[in-house]
């Protein structure tokens, strides 16, 4: 079994529309979105969801009125303002430090269970897709992708699928590193603009720290020539194999509005880069 995590290193260069293209170009895999915080894969391969699990973040707190003697030192001690008027907790607001638990005097204040999110396992046309949502403002994505990516290899494992394409979150923070821990190849999506090529040496960097094997995909790689050599110099002094140029073209957004991969409505420059792209990706994982 090999694994692909796709990232980027800012949001909205196209990783996303390069992943649900992989997912229809591969023949033997299990997808996952590991974008806990704004999945959108989903809405590429239209699923049909057959298991909807919780996540459990951080456990809050919560007053026990029967127990509570009102004397304040909870309301005083909280330093995140979630115990309001009649000492009920906010669980918005609640981060689960247990401040309030250790220092209330008669036992009132409950550490319970939290409910952060939920993951989903799915089938679509191209195969089983597992993916997540988090709750607004929940912490722990990091635990919520690696419990994605978990799944993901479990379902592959038992369909004795070939391949895992995980479409990882942008950035370079906790959800990013989450997903590098046994991963084949890193496909780092970028694009030719003065952020793109800023954001593209923080992922390599992060890429280089913990030892990952990285290679890179421009996207739109001729809006801006300039950038784009640039971006080539950057791979070069990485050592990062270039393995896709993928040009501008308008039909992905049409692609995208109509819920499609880019690969079924894209035009004929568009189509030979992806294919080009995933012939290199199949050559090095050695795939079928």
């Amino acid at each position: 079994m090999r694994e692909i995590v796709v990232l980027s290193g800012k949001g909205g260069t196209g990783k996303t529309t390069v992943s649900g293209s992989l997912a229809v170009l591969a023949s033997d895999k299990v997808m996952a979105d590991c974008d806990v915080d704004a999945a959108n894969l989903h809405l590429l391969l239209e699923p049909a969801v057959y298991s909807s699990v919780p996540f459990y973040g951080l456990k809050k707190a919560a007053i026990n009125k029967d127990k509570c003697l009102e004397c304040n030192r909870c309301i005083h001690l909280c330093r995140y303002g979630a115990i309001g008027p009649g000492f009920v907790v906010d669980p918005g607001l609640c981060e689960g430090c247990t401040v309030c638990y250790h220092v209330c005097p008669c036992g009132a204040v409950e550490m319970v269970e939290h409910v952060a999110g939920h993951l989903f396992l799915s089938d679509t046309r191209y195969g089983p897709l597992v993916y997540a949502r988090l709750g607004i403002a929940e912490d722990n994505s990091g635990k919520l992708v690696a419990a994605v990516r978990k799944e993901a290899r479990r379902v592959a494992e038992k369909e004795n699928r070939e391949l895992i394409i995980t479409d990882g979150p942008p950035g370079i923070g906790c959800p990013a590193i989450s997903c590098l821990s046994g991963a084949d190849l890193v496909l780092v999506v970028t694009e030719p603009t003065l952020s793109g090529r800023h954001d593209l040496e923080r992922i390599l960097e992060l890429t280089k720290h913990f030892g990952c094997r990285a290679v890179v995909c421009i996207n739109k790689w001729d809006l801006e020539l300039e950038n784009s050599r640039a971006l080539e110099s950057l791979c070069k002094r990485y050592a990062v194999p270039l393995v896709g140029r993928l040009p501008y073209d308008e039909s992905v957004m049409e692609a995208v509005k109509s819920g499609r991969p880019v690969i079924q409505e894209c035009s004929p420059p568009m189509e030979e880069g992806i294919l080009a792209l995933w012939d290199e990706i199949k050559a090095m994982l050695k795939l079928s």
